[in-house]
């Protein structure tokens, strides 16, 4: 089966993720793993890696051969490869994980289940390699309120274009709740559900700028998707949202967590 539309966009190099969205993530990958339970002696997998965000900090926590990965994206999966020696990392969706039954202590899925096709699928997918016992982890943006430069983005957008793709309306996952309700539908035990919250400084507008530019993930796909006209007017949209900012900015980021625990056979 196809992915949704938006998880097409993410056929980069690691390079320009890193710069867009990777600023973030990275902070964020401390925070989840921290809200997971992440401990030396244990093993995870790490579901939806992208170049490997939240892989480097299960290696530095577990070591790299407690440690795997998969990504459907052919340029992530190289770069996590060449980025963690000794982290088998292989080719494969949410919905079809390429890992082997009750394989693992933690599986955790970082800004994944907004860009899968079937959902239950891939809870139940995460649930079947986690061990009895383990533990199944997720997280997304908020696009609602929470994450300020997505937030702003599509506002600014929807200010030229009415018919924008705003992420907070096309994507699920996002609101308060979602994820746990998703985790207590195949039937996991004791899940929980926390907020974690990142920020990154800009240097400059331009920087902010040029990670949209770049073309990674629906608003970046979107943005340079425009016309060079309509290009300019949403660049002086967002610069007007963000108070016209002349010198280095912060903008924070909220994440909705969940864990769930895989019943003991």
């Amino acid at each position: 089966m196809e992915e949704v539309e938006g998880a097409r966009t993410f056929g980069v190099a690691g390079s320009a993720y890193d710069a867009y969205m990777g600023r973030y993530s990275t902070l964020l990958a401390r925070r989840f793993a921290d809200a997971a339970g992440v401990e030396f002696g244990q093993d995870a997998l790490d579901v939806g890696c992208g170049p490997g965000a939240l892989t480097s900090v299960l290696v530095e926590r577990l070591g790299a051969p407690a440690v795997a990965a998969c990504d459907p994206s052919t340029e992530f999966v190289t770069d996590c490869s060449a980025r963690h020696v000794g982290v088998r990392v292989e080719m494969g969706r949410a919905e079809s994980i390429p890992f082997e039954t009750g394989g693992f202590d933690h599986v955790m899925a970082q800004l994944v289940l907004h860009f899968v096709s079937e959902p239950d699928r891939a809870a139940g997918e995460m649930m079947r390699v986690a061990r009895p016992g383990g533990l199944v982890s997720a997280c997304v943006w908020d696009f609602e309120e929470g994450m300020e430069m997505l937030r702003g983005f599509w506002d600014a957008a929807s200010e030229i274009d009415p018919t924008a793709p705003d992420e907070a309306r096309t994507l699920r996952f996002g609101r308060p709740g979602e994820i746990a309700d998703l985790f207590d539908s195949v039937e996991m035990e004791d899940v929980a559900e926390s907020t974690l919250i990142v920020s990154s400084t800009y240097s400059s507008f331009e920087e902010l700028w040029s990670g949209f530019l770049a073309g990674v993930g629906p608003a970046g796909a979107y943005c340079v998707s425009l016309t060079d006209g309509d290009r300019v007017r949403l660049r002086s949209a967002l610069f007007d949202r963000f108070d016209a900012p002349t010198g280095s900015f912060t903008l924070g980021a909220v994440a909705r967590c969940a864990t769930g625990r895989v019943a003991r056979r």
